[in-house]
């Protein structure tokens, strides 16, 4: 049995992650501000006796320092997410991704210092990849990001400082770190206030109104089950040639937007109709989009296999029956 922290455990990803280790008669101990996320999401694990929760921001330095020690492997998760709050809060985004990650890097290195062992999963963001034109994006890829004018971009740039600052205590402090990308993770407890499409999608299928669909719908996206990410983040913690690597998560079966919304129109037997809406009206006239984000797998499936469980109507299923 493992001593694990979860920065963020009680937001979407971290509250999934935290019941299977929590399976796996591990002892978890969370850390979350509930500014994204909610203790609903962990609420039927209240009474488990593995489970600590701790009601904080991972920010606070005296805490950090607190609830690290000790501990076998870390799970950093908490991040600003989605893009409805990075696009009005770009300095918020900023600061919770950076100052946090720096904190979290500093005790670490202290830990290790002292002859201790930890491991780390560090959270990043196909984010990072901008808008680079490639067809899919390899780990290796250039990062390629549009100007300082558009605030979307404050959310990538501030994730790659994290992997740059994470890269820098494995290369200098041999600090054992696992760097995952995901790609648009999705599945029940998952919002739609912050943006996040499908839970958007699915809530308005349910309840008959249109699905607001941005721009012409071309957008092309692959989806993932929080189900096979927490999965496969754990198998990544358990092999060492992850150790020191940038990794990416998810799916790589692409689908259009708008072939979503019929998708989740059919699945759901609404009778839902498709409104477009463009960028300014969603967002602001600042906003820019990335046409097309596909990840290469082939590094995770070298290193664990198959991620990958569940197809884009399984996931579907699932967020509804989660919904009803």
């Amino acid at each position: 049995m493992s001593e694990i922290l979860i920065t963020g455990g009680a937001g979407f990803i971290g509250s999934h992650l935290t019941e299977l280790l929590l399976t796996r008669n591990h002892s978890v101990t969370i850390v979350d501000d509930l500014s994204t996320g909610t203790p609903a999401n962990v609420k039927h694990l209240e009474h488990h006796s593995g489970l600590t929760f701790v009601h904080g921001d991972i920010g606070n330095e005296e805490l950090l320092n607190e609830v690290i020690q000790n501990k076998d492997q870390v799970y950093h998760l908490a991040a600003a997410v989605g893009v409805a709050l990075i696009a009005k809060q770009p300095i918020e985004t900023i600061e919770r991704n950076i100052y946090p990650t720096q904190l979290l890097l500093a005790a670490l290195r202290e830990r290790i210092e002292r002859g201790e062992t930890v491991t780390t999963f560090f959270s990043s963001t196909s984010e990072v990849y901008g808008k680079n034109p490639k067809e899919s994006w390899t780990e290796e890829d250039d990062l390629v990001f549009g100007a300082t004018t558009r605030p979307r971009w404050s959310y990538g740039v501030s994730k790659a400082i994290d992997e740059f600052l994470a890269l820098a205590c494995v290369k200098e402090y041999n600090l054992p770190i696992v760097i995952g990308r995901f790609f648009n993770v999705v599945g029940p407890r998952q919002t739609g206030a912050y943006g996040m499409v499908l839970p958007r999608f699915v809530q308005a299928a349910l309840a008959g109104e249109p699905l607001q669909v941005h721009d012409d719908g071309r957008q092309i996206r692959c989806f993932s089950h929080v189900y096979d990410v927490t999965r496969a983040i754990t198998k990544l913690m358990e092999t060492q040639e992850a150790f020191g690597k940038v990794i990416n998560i998810g799916s790589d079966n692409p689908i259009s937007i708008l072939n979503l919304a019929t998708r989740v129109i059919e699945i759901c037997g609404s009778t839902s109709n498709i409104e477009f809406q463009t960028y300014t009206e969603a967002y602001d006239a600042s906003f820019e989009d990335i046409r097309r984000r596909v990840p290469d797998l082939t590094r995770i499936r070298n290193m664990i296999g198959d991620p990958n469980e569940h197809d884009i109507d399984q996931i579907i299923n699932d967020v509804r029956d989660s919904l009803t």
